[in-house]
This record gives structure tokens, C-alpha cells and sequence, in this order.
């Protein structure tokens, strides 16, 4: 795949071994504009975010990688067949078609309504505004402080400008709330990446603890290394923990940190009072989810299917583009140079299908033994699957 004779479409094949091997499902398509539909839509940028750009004027033809930075005119990025290798380069800011954000695997719809129910959940805790004088928070209006509000408009509290700020607290409309919310609480805290009721626990915690807070009560609650980062580790463990034994869990870590601050003789019983009724609600909402029946143990296809609200993670199951695009991204290229065969790209782009048919049987195994290499906490399902491949 080497040499400027060659238009090696394997950006895509990259970028998605990444994110399989962290733990996300891919679009399991060698289409780079497959990403423009990924996951969630980002409007500011942010590290390791999928930036989709355009090729040429072909739509098309697209390149897609890992956002790193940015200059005035360019976009930094971490991708695949950059100059024919895993490298890191700049592009132009006009060629930037879309920024994406990994979800849960579950649909934007059941994501949106996630959110919304987690959010007049935290709404009805929080209630109105007030300025409780011991209150280490401050004015604070719909759980939104004057700090977190004067940061949201990108101005330094000062003693000059507090009292209106206070004016334009008391006055905050529900679209600014909800977006304050989504981006400093619910993204930021990974809530969808969650199952939906562990997400409602998270979410309630993050706001009312602070989100590294929240992140390290949720590492222990599933028995995972508290580090303050929700990645592929933090997420296997989610997806090995019973959903009602991981709240229980997170309640009782919710408590025991209450009951360790200063202003709890104060607000502490308000406080365990919105524990237990977040606890209540999480688990009817875990209750009302029916996953789906399980396939016969003879079944060949090891894709694991749920409903779409239980946000289970996707890293239960294996398909055979997951092991193609792995073969693709890292076998390919490294036995190139070796054999002397070349992979044509237009081959690989407009002929995926008889690409999979070709190699399904040597990349179901050389794949599946990469992803287990890369996972060494996966779940008992992968490890079955990887008995039955081999």
C-alpha cells in the first residue's frame, strides 16, 4: 500500500480498528463519508473527536481521522494514509465536512430521550433559584451556579458585573439550561456511553458531586481501576456488572460521600433524600428495559443484539467487518512489503464485498486474536467467541 502509483483507501479502515479496539462500535464501512452519520454531532471541537473531510470534488471520496488541534487556517489531525502511513497532518479548515462524537451504540433517539428524562429528573431535585448563605455554591438557579453560568458566557466574575449576572441567572431560559446541562454534565461525563438507568445515576452525580467526582464513584461501583477516565477498561466493567447491583452500588458511595462533608448537618438530609429517589428511578427505568432473547448457542453470527434503550455495551459482540476492518487497518499493510501484493484502494472502496468473501476466513481468526491482544479485561462472551474462531 505504499508508493504515489497507489490511492489506498484505508483511513477509514484505521480510524475504525481504533475505535473498536477502545471499545466503540465503528461504522464497519470503508467508506470514510460513512462516518458523517456516526455517533453524535459535535459543534465545538475536541481531542480524539472523528473529523470527516472532503477528497477532491468527488462527493464521494472522503478522509476521516482523530482530531488533535488546530491553527488559524488548518486542522491537525491523527489518521491513516496521511502520505501513505499512520502519521500526524494538517488540513485545511475548508475541507472539514463534520466533527463526530462517539455514543453508546444505542440510537440519537433513545440517546435524546435519555437525556431529557435524566434532566427533568435533575431539574425537579435542584428546583428554583436560590442563594443560601451557607451554600458554598452560591446563587444558583435550576442547579446552574453564578460560577458555572459567568463560564458558560466566557466572562470573569468580578465584583463589577456579579449583580447582574445574578439578574440574567434568575432569568435563564430552558434551551440554555438544557445546553449547559448536555455539554458541561452529560458529554462531558460520558453519560451516553452508558446503559440509560446507570446514565440517569451518573448524570444526577456528576452534577451534584462534579464530574470527576462522578467518574471515580462509577469506576468503583463496577470494581474498576479509579483513575478519573471512563475508557475501554472502565467500560467492560460496566457491561459486566449487573445494571441494579452497579446503582446499588453508586448510592451507597453517593452517601458515604455526603455524610463526609462539612455542610451535611445542613443539607444532608435533602441529600439522601435525592439519593434514594434517584435510586427509585433508575430502577424502574433499568425495569422497564427487556433485553432481547438471547441467539441459539450454534448460531454463527456472534453479533449480540439488545434494545436499543439498554445501551449495552457493543464489545459483547464480534462481526465480520469488525474483523475485516482490523485485518484491513493492521494486517494488510504489514505483509505488503513482505509479499510484494498490493491492495488497489479503488478495490478496496468499490468492491468491499467480495474483499470479505476472499479473506473472511483467515481475517475472522487473525482479527478476533488482535481484539483479544487489545482487550485483556474482555467479557466471557468474547472470550467464547474467540474458542469458536479458532
Amino acid at each position: 500500500l505504499r508508493g504515489p502509483q497507489f490511492d489506498a483507501a484505508w483511513c477509514d479502515a484505521f480510524c475504525g480498528a481504533c475505535l473498536e479496539r477502545a471499545g466503540f462500535a465503528a461504522t464497519r464501512s470503508l467508506l470514510a463519508r460513512s462516518y458523517l452519520k456516526w455517533g453524535a454531532s459535535l459543534i465545538d471541537p475536541r481531542v480524539g473527536a472523528i473529523a470527516v473531510l472532503s477528497r477532491g470534488r468527488d462527493p464521494g471520496k472522503g478522509h476521516v481521522g482523530f482530531w488533535l488541534g488546530e491553527t488559524d487556517g488548518d486542522i491537525i489531525l491523527l489518521g491513516g494514509n496521511q502520505r501513505n502511513a499512520v502519521s500526524v497532518q494538517r488540513f485545511p479548515k475548508s475541507r472539514l465536512l463534520a466533527l463526530r462524537w462517539p455514543g453508546s451504540g444505542v440510537s440519537d433517539m433513545a440517546t435524546r430521550l435519555a437525556f431529557d428524562r435524566a434532566l427533568d429528573h435533575v431539574l425537579e431535585m435542584e428546583g428554583g433559584f436560590t442563594d443560601d448563605p451557607h451554600d458554598p455554591g452560591g446563587p444558583t438557579n435550576f442547579g446552574i451556579t453564578l460560577a458555572v453560568f459567568a463560564a458558560w458566557r466566557k466572562v470573569t466574575l468580578t465584583a463589577a458585573n456579579r449583580a447582574s449576572l445574578v439578574r440574567d441567572l434568575k432569568a435563564i431560559d430552558r434551551l440554555t439550561v438544557q445546553e449547559i446541562y448536555r455539554r458541561r454534565y452529560w458529554d462531558t461525563a460520558r453519560c451516553p456511553e452508558l446503559p440509560a438507568a446507570l446514565a440517569l445515576m451518573h448524570f444526577d452525580a456528576a452534577v451534584n458531586h462534579g464530574v470527576g467526582n462522578a467518574v471515580r464513584f462509577l469506576q468503583e461501583a463496577v470494581g474498576a481501576e479509579i483513575d478519573g477516565e471512563i475508557g475501554p477498561a472502565t467500560r467492560a466493567a460496566v457491561g459486566n456488572t449487573s445494571i441494579m447491583a452497579a446503582l446499588e452500588s453508586y448510592a451507597a458511595i453517593r452517601r458515604r460521600r455526603y455524610r463526609a462533608l462539612p455542610h451535611f448537618w445542613r443539607f444532608g438530609r435533602g441529600w439522601l433524600r435525592r439519593v434514594d429517589t434517584t435510586l427509585a428511578r433508575a430502577r424502574a427505568l433499568a425495569a422497564e428495559i427487556t433485553p432481547a432473547s438471547p441467539k441459539p448457542e450454534g448460531d454463527t453470527d456472534m453479533t449480540t443484539t439488545t434494545e436499543p434503550a439498554t445501551g449495552k455495551w457493543w464489545g459483547h459482540s464480534i462481526t465480520i467487518w469488525g474483523t475485516l476492518v482490523t485485518l484491513l487497518s493492521t494486517v494488510l499493510p504489514a505483509l505488503a512489503p513482505v509479499t510484494g501484493i498490493d491492495v488497489d484502494g479503488d478495490l478496496v472502496e468499490d468492491a468491499g464485498s467480495q474483499v470479505v468473501d476472499a479473506v473472511q476466513a483467515v481475517g475472522a481468526l487473525i482479527g478476533t486474536l488482535m481484539t483479544i491482544y487489545g482487550r485483556v479485561r474482555a467479557s466471557e462472551p468474547l472470550q467464547k467467541a474467540f474458542l469458536k474462531k479458532g
